[in-house]
């Protein structure tokens, strides 16, 4: 399984980003889809999540800011951001967990999102 992601960048404070991620190969299918960041020197955390039952969790730094949407047919999910700020600059990763097997998950890359004036 292959997760791409799409849509980092730089962004002054204040302005908004949209982050996509596609899962393709064989075998899965959507549990879960979540998107995690780590900043330079701090470990990688929660930004939010859901489910394929559209079940959807935020960190508590969220704070409404941001919005995260997915599609269980087509293995897709996209996080809105908005309101950014210097503080949510780091490597923003994709994760699956697949529903096919027990504890069978999957990272993206990482794209690097920026803030900064």
């Amino acid at each position: 399984v292959q997760l791409a992601e799409s849509g980092g960048g730089l962004v002054q404070p204040g302005g908004s980003l949209r982050l996509s991620c596609a899962a393709s190969g064989v075998m899965f299918k959507m549990k879960r889809m979540a998107w995690y960041r780590q900043a330079p020197g701090k470990a990688r955390e929660l930004v939010a999540g859901i489910t394929s039952d559209g079940i959807t969790n935020y960190a508590e730094f969220v704070q409404g800011r941001f919005t995260i949407s997915g599609d269980g047919a087509t293995n897709t999910v996209s996080l809105q951001m908005n309101g950014l700020q210097p503080e949510d600059t780091a490597v923003y990763y994709c994760y699956l967990e697949n529903a096919y097997y027990v504890e069978d998950e999957y990272w993206g890359q990482g794209t690097q999102v920026t803030v900064s004036s």
